[in-house]
């Protein structure tokens, strides 16, 4: 039952959103103010708050960089393996890229934050802004530079490709949100009870906005494309990267509060991000959106289980 009150509701927004679209009552093009306010002011102050705020586990975070993206770099591995076995042109290496980015790329802004939090707690906040503070660009770059290796196309150093990703993320909402409650939190003044009250206001709407952007945004979502390569990405990453995860979690012995943020990180669903991926590439376009459509869907029962084992394994 507890983990039902803590899954259902985050589902039942993101439900209310395809509603809302589906039914007319919001148009297709609501999802952009929504995602908008959400990313750009609730959300940053969510982080901002919860960063100064709460009590963090006292943790490395190399040990758990090296256990989420260590379980991200095996799937990435075994994305492109299963690839080449299953794609007709089994010499399309720049396809095998795509690939890999759908069964790696989860959701963890929309869905992960409101569910991380739900289960886990405002402790999360720490672990979990860490993760989202090199996330992002790590994938991009790694994705960009590797794209650029398997077509043989490179058309400029090392540098030209990181450069947009740093400047992207020194204006990103959520990095500054997160960069200014680090720092916050360092002078030690806290927050009076005005500002904060004011701030809390503001954060409560973060997650409900998100969720209900993410069901406005599947509507143009739909399961089409290979089906097996659907099927084969949706598999990677709804039980193969939180498995390993889970492993390595483990393995390096991580706090439970820690661990717990990593796997169910891992569990996240493919997200939107992919999709952007394989669009910019005109690579694997159609089974990557059905990837998202159809983990987004798995998830609302694979999810339930990730949060009963994070659960009793704390």
């Amino acid at each position: 039952m507890a983990t039902l009150l803590i899954v259902a509701p985050v589902f039942a927004l993101i439900a209310a959103g395809y509603a809302a679209v589906l039914f007319r009552f919001v148009s297709e093009g609501a999802h952009k103010g929504i995602s908008e306010f959400a990313f750009s002011i609730a959300i940053p102050a969510l982080l901002f708050r919860t960063i100064v705020v709460s009590e963090f586990p006292d943790v490395s975070p190399w040990r758990m960089w090296g256990v989420y993206y260590g379980a991200l770099a095996l799937t990435w591995i075994a994305a492109l393996m299963i690839s080449a076995l299953i794609r007709e042109r089994r010499d399309d290496r720049e396809d095998g890229v795509v690939f890999a980015i759908g069964s790696v790329y989860g959701n963890i802004v929309m869905l992960g934050i409101p569910l991380v939090l739900s289960a886990l707690g405002n402790e999360a906040a720490g672990p979990m802004s860490l993760i989202l503070s090199v996330n992002t660009p790590l994938l991009w770059l790694c994705g960009i530079l590797q794209m650029e290796l398997v077509s043989r196309k490179r058309t400029g150093s090392v540098l030209s490709v990181i450069r947009p990703i740093l400047a992207d993320l020194a204006r990103n909402p959520l990095m500054l949100g997160i960069g200014f409650g680090v720092v916050w939190r360092f002078t030690g003044l806290g927050l009076t009870p005005v500002v904060d009250k004011t701030i809390e206001l503001l954060a409560q709407a973060g997650s409900p906005a998100a969720l209900i952007a993410l069901g406005i945004n599947l509507f143009r979502f739909e399961v089409k494309g290979e089906i097996t390569s659907v099927a084969a990405m949706s598999a990677l990453k709804l039980l193969a990267m939180p498995a390993i995860a889970f492993a390595l979690a483990r393995l390096m012995n991580l706090p439970p509060i820690v661990s717990g943020v990593v796997v169910l990180f891992a569990a996240m669903p493919t997200g939107a991000n992919a999709y952007i991926f394989a669009v910019q590439y005109q690579r694997m376009v159609n089974p990557v959106s059905g990837a998202v459509a159809l983990c987004t869907l798995l998830a609302a029962v694979t999810l339930p289980v990730v949060v009963m084992v994070v659960a009793g394994a704390r």
